[in-house]
């Protein structure tokens, strides 16, 4: 099969490392990709959400199947987009329809579906700019700390957590009436907050059936102990130690399968991955928020532990028959510490020459953002260089990855040196 790899960041490469090792991908190609697939597939220069250009790549080199990495695309339909167009509906998609990609692109529409299908969630009530007063009286009935949601997206950015109620009235003032987050908070979701432990689960789904990848939990949070602003991810480990297998079991009966039953009921058409963020309140699951593709790093920590060949199962998908597979995990922790550039994830500068790369031994090294210029691979985003080690035991496994990052060098870099402390 021909396959293209739609993304450029560190869930994008690991997507083409996986990808490439099955005897099943013949040619393999990434849009727009950066420096690390770069040395594994072919990249092009095409925007993820230039679905014209990708439809004439898609003809031009044959692509069997389009394996879509983030979340912008999808929720703007480019499965539709495939599956409306006679030249393209008969090329796999991985990834959900417009519709299915609501429960990421709204959170509000996330929070209707949770209620419909009797899911494990935290109360809530929606806002918008005419309700702004409403939203304040809310406030005062929930107690501290308050959580604001932006409806849209918002690169992950568009959660507050507060502790002053004079603060949380005027962040929902703020993205409400100034549009702090632009388009995405025209709607804010306020929620009570669950106090407990957080983690992502992620399945793959036909759309009937589905298969339940590895656990991982991400650390957001910028600085160490898990403070300052939220980023994109600041490193992964996978799996979580105290999903043990009854929590596992009360996540698959109360969550999982009512998820995907939900989707079925509501002919919603699903083809693709469901990350589901949750939290351990006691002993009980309860969803924070659906994500409609892989997470980013947890990617990179949970796709190396998969040993079942990643295209086979993506052919499963498009054949609705993942009842049919048995899948293989590696029993091994995996843990990613992601690099970062300076000022992130604020402003910083791109461009900065990474060096060391090819010293690291015993890791795997997935790149975020980078870009090749004049052969030097240099820095090309907020978060670049994410280093991945397998170890029976995560704090082994964590020693590995801060071991070979010290083999790294550019300009400001910056990487969380307490990934684990909570756990």
């Amino acid at each position: 099969m021909n396959i293209l790899v739609l993304g450029s960041g560190g869930r994008e490469h690991t997507f083409a490392y996986k990808i490439a090792q099955s005897n099943l991908c013949e040619k393999l190609f990434v849009a727009p990709g950066n420096a690390g697939t770069a040395n594994i597939a072919t990249n092009l220069a095409i925007s993820v959400t230039d679905f014209t250009a990708i439809k004439e790549l898609v003809l031009n080199e044959k692509i069997d199947m389009v394996v879509v990495g983030p979340e912008d695309p999808l929720v703007q339909g480019i499965t539709d987009f495939f599956a409306e167009d006679n030249d393209l509906k008969s090329i796999s998609v991985i990834g959900p329809s417009k519709e299915g990609a609501r429960l990421e692109g709204s959170k509000e529409y996330a929070k209707e579906f949770l209620i419909r299908h009797n899911i494990p969630t935290a109360a809530y009530q929606s806002f918008t700019a005419n309700t702004v007063n409403e939203g304040k009286q809310f406030l005062e009935t929930l107690s501290a700390p308050y959580v604001l949601k932006a409806d849209g997206l918002a690169a992950g950015k568009g959660v507050l957590i507060l502790q002053d109620i004079e603060e949380a009235k005027t962040e929902l003032e703020n993205m409400l009436t100034n549009k702090k987050f632009g388009a995405a908070s025209e709607k804010v979701v306020i929620e009570e907050f669950l106090d407990g432990i957080e983690l992502s689960v992620f399945v793959l789904t036909d759309g009937k059936n589905y298969v339940t990848l590895p656990t991982a939990k991400d650390y957001k949070r910028i600085g160490e102990g898990d403070k300052g602003l939220n980023t994109g991810g600041m490193g992964a480990i996978s799996p979580v130690p105290f999903a043990d297998e009854t929590f596992m079991n009360k996540i698959e009966e109360q969550i999982i399968k009512p998820t995907v039953e939900g989707l079925t009921k509501e002919k919603i058409d699903y083809k693709g991955f469901i990350f589901i963020g949750l939290i351990k309140v006691g002993n009980d699951p309860k969803v924070i928020e659906y994500n409609v593709r892989m997470g980013d790093p947890e990617t990179e920590a949970v796709l190396p532990r998969v040993k079942t060949d990643l295209v086979s199962l993506f052919k499963h998908v498009s054949d609705q028959t993942l009842d049919q597979v048995e899948i293989e995990i590696d029993p091994r922790s995996a843990t990613t510490v992601m690099t970062v550039s300076g000022g992130y994830p604020e402003a910083y500068e791109k461009g900065k020459e990474i060096t060391g790369i090819d010293e690291i031994s015993d890791s795997i090294v997935f790149h975020a953002g980078t870009k090749l210029n004049e052969n030097k691979v240099v820095t090309n985003g907020g978060r670049v260089i994410a280093v991945t080690s397998f170890d029976d035991d995560f704090r082994e496994a964590l020693k590995k990855s801060y071991h070979n990052i010290e083999k790294l060098h550019f300009d400001k870099m910056y990487y969380r040196k307490d990934l684990g402390f909570d756990l």
